[in-house]
């Protein structure tokens, strides 16, 4: 499954200029792990660096202007950092499988003159087949919605790759392989358009990627709600068609459900069973049998913690996970205890070969605790507002100190952890 080996966005909220993990210029840099958390104060900026991949994901599916409006984010000139004049940016380098070449897309979002956003750079590139130096060989190259798109896996058709966009053009010869790319709207990124199309298998393969992220928004609140009867295959954000999964569940993977079951009841106190049970108007109840009372509780008798422990637990059982999965704060509503669980369990999930990718932001000890120093990413802010990055086994004390059996979440609360 892919995996996100480096992150990079510039200008966006207060994250003025910040990179996590690898990038294709940065290659000496680890690379982001399966598992990775992202821990700092209030106001820092990790629900922005959460709201970056959710920009990104929405900027695909509905283009950048609706993007800009959308959650709550108030338009492009909210979104863009304080002060700042150029466009916003994104670099995402990762890979489709552990030994496929990596591929780097990158996105700037600005405003034209009459203060609509805009796509005016898009590119995703990937090195040539036994290349290890110089630039990757770009095969989507745009620049305010024009430019060149390649068809296939050709990929060896230049043997040195400019850096201008103009001499990049001029270097293309008339082939099968090269196609002139102009975009309706450069709203749209042209990863939306060209992405569904069968002769672009690479920029195909980046967007179903982008497509299947998952982040997630779950509250018990909505989980309580009484949606009506009917199979669904996947939790959606808010995790209010929770009972519609546990449907889906029960009817097309009936032995694997009854082993999720088995395992998710084993990881929350007390409970022995989990089902469904359908209302005489067609509406669908979650249903939980608790040790030591003969009659069933309901999802909106159930605690605030049991919920999001069942639906953390369940979304990580779908039968065709999300390869990359975003959750902001986790722990609340939960015990301690159960912090634990939930962090192995992310952890187990991540480390399978084609299992799911998990990003989190958390601001509770105990669950990094459970963490390696190479898991956990510190945002703090810098002197000029802005949010600066760095990682727990960056810092050899730190790294030191949990080699001798220290938790990193205690090192974290004794301010060990800081910028130094």
């Amino acid at each position: 499954m892919a995996r996100i080996e480096g992150f990079r966005v510039r200008n966006f909220k207060v994250l003025g200029d910040v990179t996590l993990g690898r990038l294709w210029n940065q290659r000496n840099r680890a690379p982001i792990t399966p598992m990775a958390a992202v821990i700092g104060k209030n106001g820092v900026g990790k629900s922005a660096l959460v709201d970056a991949f959710g920009f990104l994901a929405d900027a695909l599916r509905m283009g950048v202007e609706d993007a800009c409006d959308a959650r709550g984010r108030g338009g492009f000139t909210r979104l863009r950092t304080q002060g700042a004049s150029g466009p916003i940016e994104f670099e995402l380098y990762y890979r489709e499988r552990q030994r496929d070449r990596p591929i780097t897309y990158e996105i700037d979002i600005d405003q034209d003159r009459h203060g609509q956003p805009y796509v005016s750079h898009e590119r995703l590139r990937q090195r040539r087949s036994g290349q290890n130096r110089g630039r990757p060989f770009s095969f989507l190259w745009l620049e305010n919605g024009k430019g060149i798109a390649w068809k296939g896996e050709q990929d060896d058709v230049i043997a040195e790759e400019p850096e201008e966009f103009d001499a990049y053009l001029d270097l293309q010869e008339e082939s099968e392989e090269r196609e002139w790319v102009e975009l309706a709207t450069p709203s749209q990124p042209g990863i939306a358009t060209l992405g569904a199309l069968k002769q672009h298998p690479r920029i195909a393969a980046f967007r179903r990627f982008v497509e299947g992220w998952h982040l997630s928004y779950f509250t018990p609140h909505a989980a309580r709600s009484l949606p009506l009867a009917g199979p669904q295959k996947h939790l959606n954000v808010r995790g209010d068609n929770l009972g519609n999964v546990v449907q889906f569940m029960e009817r097309a993977h009936p032995e694997r459900f009854r082993k999720v079951l088995a395992r998710i009841a084993a990881r929350i106190p007390g409970v022995d069973k989990i089902d469904t049970e359908k209302t005489s108007d067609g509406r669908l109840l979650l249903r939980f049998n608790d040790r030591g009372f003969t009659d069933p509780f309901y999802a909106q008798q159930m605690s605030d913690g049991t919920l999001k422990v069942f639906g953390y637990l369940l979304l990580l059982e779908d039968p065709a996970p999300p390869p990359f999965l975003c959750i902001e704060e986790p722990e609340n509503g939960l015990y301690h205890k159960l912090l634990e669980t939930l962090a192995t369990e992310f952890r187990e999930h991540a480390a399978q070969r084609r299992g799911v990718q998990v990003f989190i932001t958390t601001h509770q000890p105990y669950f990094v605790n459970s963490l390696e120093p190479n898991e956990v990413w510190i945002l703090e802010k810098g002197t000029d507002g802005r949010s600066i990055v760095h990682r727990a086994s960056d810092d050899p004390v730190v790294a030191g100190l949990v080699a001798e059996g220290l938790p990193l979440g205690g090192l974290w609360y004794s301010d060990y952890l800081d910028a130094r």
